[in-house]
């Protein structure tokens, strides 16, 4: 697979299709941040907070909406303009995986409303092609409010120890995402994608963004699986967008640790231009 990661996020703005993409770029640029934050939190409360707090530093606010015990009305109006205010976009790592009629129904109504408020959200490959085309059919409809203001990430690749998400599954979980351009605008991966080889040829507008969780400067992992790696190496390796949780708001200094990780992911996606061009 093609990597345009050597090239600036304006550049890549500039030149991108998809207008959500686009704007990720956009913001990336105007904030010098490529951080996504991962929100683990459980009470409406302390996930706006964290937002507020932190939104100044970061690109993008990552949810796991269904663990909020408290979600309501105020969740989803609060999250809304947290994110206009301190310009980031809002992704729901939801991890869709089901057949197409029920995912459909899952992100666009239902009891937790995701694509009233979720920029980005994302799917599992294990469902097949399916899913992507159903999620791809209400993203794109003429009748979807949100039209050309919402995308879809595939779940490439995990952190996790022992995850399956390997080999086949990631070349399929690729092959959907070249059939789906218009929705699809990248991947959840540990790494760029250059090393998996689908049937499907390369063209050279293809742009796909890479977004690689598990990323901690303190820790190599947890007594759960999880697998972490620096924030320069992460970008080093390909990755567009690097998503930290308990690593920045777990500390005793949030907004500190936060711009940290800022400042060292953007030096590292700095130096992977310039070497590159």
């Amino acid at each position: 697979m093609a990597s345009k990661s050597t090239l600036a996020y304006g550049a890549r703005a500039a030149r991108h299709p998809n207008p959500v993409a686009k704007r990720l770029f956009n913001i990336a640029e105007a904030k010098k941040s490529n951080i996504v934050v991962s929100a683990d939190l459980t009470r409406t409360e302390e996930l706006l907070h964290l937002a507020d707090t932190l939104g100044p530093y970061i690109a993008v606010f990552k949810t796991h909406i269904d663990i909020v015990s408290d979600f309501s009305n105020a969740t989803v109006v609060g999250l809304k303009e947290l994110a206009e205010k301190h310009n980031f976009m809002i992704f729901e790592d939801r991890k869709f995986v089901d057949i197409g009629n029920t995912v459909q129904m899952q992100y666009h109504g239902g009891a937790l409303r995701i694509s009233e408020w979720a920029h980005i959200v994302n799917a599992s490959g294990l469902a097949g092609d399916g899913i992507v085309q159903a999620l791809t059919q209400t993203g794109t409809s003429d009748t979807f409010a949100y039209k050309g203001q919402r995308a879809l990430l595939m779940l490439a690749e995990m952190t996790t120890k022992g995850s399956l998400a390997t080999g086949s599954y990631t070349m399929n979980c690729i092959e959907s995402a070249k059939k789906h351009k218009d929705f699809v605008i990248g991947f959840v991966a540990n790494q760029a994608l250059t090393h998996v080889e689908t049937s499907q040829p390369s063209s050279d507008e293809e742009d796909f963004v890479i977004f690689t969780t598990g990323v901690n400067r303190a820790t190599k992992g947890d007594p759960l699986g999880q697998q972490y790696q620096t924030p320069g190496i992460a970008i080093a390796g390909g990755s567009d967008f690097i998503i930290s949780g308990r690593g920045i708001y777990a500390t005793p200094d949030p907004i500190g640790t936060a711009q940290l990780y800022q400042r060292e992911g953007w030096e590292a996606y700095q130096a992977r231009v310039t070497n590159g061009s």
